[in-house]
């Protein structure tokens, strides 16, 4: 387990995991980068709705993603099963 110096919103934090080094900066980044963003269209004044304001922006995009996955593999499981059936139709032949 590694410890990483991050910086977000101004404020330093020391994360421990398994994770990469790179890759636990990469997502520090990325949470203040979306904190910045909410701080540049809201006038919000505390840091906490900040990063609730963040926290929920972040959310809508991770569950936009599994239903986009989500419906992606539908499309691949019912691609797959309809070229099931004419490779056994094929094969019957």
């Amino acid at each position: 387990m590694s410890s990483v110096k991050v910086e977000i919103y101004g404020s330093e934090y020391r994360i421990r995991g398994d994770a990469d080094p790179e890759h636990i900066q990469e997502i520090a980044h990325y949470v203040d980068s979306k904190m910045r963003e909410v701080t540049h269209e809201t006038t919000l004044g505390s840091s906490l709705k900040v990063a609730i304001l963040a926290a929920l922006n972040i959310a809508g995009e991770l569950f936009g993603e599994r239903d986009d996955r989500n419906k992606l593999l539908a499309r691949v499981e019912e691609r797959a099963e309809e070229m099931a059936h004419s490779l056994l139709s094929e094969l019957e032949n």
